[in-house]
């Protein structure tokens, strides 16, 4: 009889214990292991990347001043070239003939000066003794100021035709680097051709160009001292170039200017870095990345990872301290996204989130919680 009732027992009291943990024993075995973080305030930068276009400080057209045929190129494209070495040479003889033909008026001009001199020298003395009328002295006098005008426009036309001529050879007015040349030799050319003879660039130094919308520039601004833009400007850390193909520019840059206004159609401002460029590496035209380190005080970082999207909303999933999973929505800040989110609200340090899988969880399921560590979130990048 006892021996019947001692297993009665034994089971009543294993449902009892059961029972008194609040949750069943298979409830407990399926619950699945999820990788689980504390959140922590830290003192970090974060850089933030921004798509940047590079043009030289200097991108001059060089366009022909008179019309005629490519006769010489004298250098070919992505050369360096020093201000005032000759580029092109413009095959233009109608200039050649317009230095003759001023040469001959300017001595066909010259004589008639002679003659009206003479003409005055033989007039003055009579009119002087009364032979003739002082009014002959006057035309004598107004004639020979003629032939001085007709010479001093003959050599006008001389030196304009020469400064034609000058025009034939054409050379750079700058230091730079030398662009396409869609003109060949023997390819007619005149000032109003759709095309410039070539582009010369001047890329010891040059422009990054890129662009915050209103909201970024806002945050960005609070972050410094200054009571005006030029003084926060001024304040803000030397930022650096990621080029296309990823690698980081090794010089850096400075901040210098922002747009007055800002675009009704994008909403953004525009603003320019600018590098020095030693070695001539990035060219005007070439594509890069901005990136701008920001230093953030007792911040709220997560990783992108542990977030998910909901009709716009950003949210994740925290632990309580039994094992269950909540929905919550939070706010980040407003840059572009990359491994780590700065959290605005919605989580408190002390919270634990989930931070893989958030995809099969749903709001209220029970999970094992295995708290890990995060990756040093002093240099993340956003």
């Amino acid at each position: 009889m006892n021996s019947v009732k001692l297993p009665s027992l034994i089971l009543s009291l294993l449902l009892l214990v059961a029972c008194g943990s609040g949750q069943p024993p298979a409830e407990q075995a399926s619950a699945a292991a999820y990788p689980v973080m504390q959140v922590e305030t830290h003192d970090a930068t974060i850089n933030s990347d921004y798509p940047a276009n590079i043009q030289g400080q200097q991108n001059i057209e060089i366009r022909p001043k008179v019309d005629g045929f490519v006769e010489q190129i004298f250098v070919d494209e992505g050369a360096a070239v020093k201000k005032g070495q000759a580029l092109f040479r413009i095959s233009a003889p109608q200039y050649e003939q317009e230095i003759k033909t001023a040469s001959a008026a300017i001595k066909n001009a010259e004589a008639e000066l002679n003659t009206a001199k003479v003409q005055v020298e033989k007039t003055a003395p009579l009119v002087k003794e009364g032979i003739i009328s002082p009014y002959e002295l006057k035309q004598a006098s107004f004639n020979q100021h003629a032939r001085e005008a007709a010479l001093a426009q003959a050599r006008a036309s001389l030196a304009n035709a020469r400064t034609n001529v000058s025009y034939t050879l054409i050379s750079s007015p700058a230091d730079g680097v030398v662009g396409n040349i869609p003109y060949k030799t023997g390819s007619l050319v005149s000032s109003s051709s759709a095309q410039p003879l070539t582009t010369v660039s001047n890329i010891t130094r040059v422009y990054a160009y890129f662009s915050f919308n209103e909201k970024q520039f806002l945050d960005l601004a609070d972050q410094y001292s200054g009571k005006t833009m030029a003084d926060k400007l001024r304040q803000f850390p030397q930022v650096q170039l990621l080029m296309a193909n990823g690698k980081t520019y090794p010089e850096k840059g400075k901040m210098e200017t922002l747009s007055g206004l800002i675009s009704t159609e994008t909403g953004s401002v525009n603003l320019r870095a600018s590098f020095p460029n030693p070695a001539s590496l990035l060219r005007s035209g070439a594509s890069a990345t901005i990136r701008i380190p920001l230093l953030l005080k007792n911040a709220l970082l997560i990783p992108s990872k542990a977030t998910y999207e909901i009709q716009e909303k950003t949210m994740v999933f925290v632990v309580d301290a039994k094992g269950k999973v909540k929905s919550t929505e939070i706010e980040v800040l407003d840059v572009p996204a990359g491994e780590f989110y700065v959290v605005t609200k919605g989580l408190k340090a002390g919270d634990h989130l989930v931070t893989e899988g958030t995809g099969s969880l749903k709001d209220g399921m029970q999970i094992q919680a295995v708290l890990s560590k995060t990756e040093p979130l002093a240099s993340s990048k956003i």
